[in-house]
C-alpha cells in the first residue's frame, strides 16, 4: 500500500524585497489596491484603512514590518485580504500590500525545503523556505496580528 503524500494548496505573494508563501486558505479575497485612508500615529508598516465588503480592514505593508524595504502601493499593487487566525470578530480580517497578482502553487513535502540559514529572521518571518525553485518566506501571521492589534490599541 503506498504512502499518502500530503499535499498542500499555497500561494506565492510578492511583496518588495521578499516572495510570501501562504496556505491558500488563509486568503479571502485579492482586490486591487486603492490608496488606504491614513490611520494617525500609526507605525510606518500600517499603511491605513480600506474598504472591503462592508468592513474597514487595516492595510499593512509586510516588508516594512520585516524591514526588508519602504514598499508604498502604486499602480500594478494589489492587496490580498486574509483571514485573520486570531478569532477575533471585530477584526476577521485584515489586509496585505502585494506587487502583482498572486501565484496559485502546489505545496508537497518533496518540493519544500527549508533553507539552511535560519540565523537573524526579520520581525514577522517563521522560516526561510525553498518551494521548487522559488525562494520565499513563511510569515508568521500570528506575530502580524498581534502586532496590528497592538499598534490599533494605541491609536484608538
Amino acid at each position: 500500500m503506498s504512502e499518502l503524500i500530503p499535499i498542500i494548496r499555497g500561494v506565492l505573494i510578492q511583496v518588495a524585497q521578499a516572495r510570501l508563501l501562504l496556505p491558500n486558505a488563509t486568503i479571502a479575497e485579492v482586490p486591487s489596491y486603492a490608496p488606504p485612508e491614513p490611520v494617525a500615529a500609526a507605525p510606518g508598516w500600517l499603511l491605513g484603512r480600506i474598504r472591503w465588503r462592508g468592513w474597514q480592514l487595516p492595510l499593512l505593508s509586510f516588508s516594512r514590518f520585516a524591514g526588508l524595504a519602504d514598499e508604498e502601493g502604486g499602480l500594478g499593487s494589489k492587496v490580498v485580504v486574509l483571514k485573520a487566525l486570531g478569532g477575533d470578530p471585530r477584526r476577521p480580517y485584515f489586509a496585505l500590500l502585494t506587487q502583482g497578482f498572486p501565484r496559485l502553487v502546489t505545496v508537497t513535502e518533496a518540493a519544500l525545503t527549508r533553507l539552511e540559514s535560519q540565523d537573524g529572521l526579520p520581525d514577522g518571518v517563521l522560516a526561510r523556505v525553498r518551494l521548487n525553485e522559488n525562494e520565499a518566506v513563511i510569515p508568521d501571521l500570528e506575530a502580524l496580528e498581534q502586532a496590528l492589534h497592538g499598534a490599533l490599541a494605541s491609536v484608538a
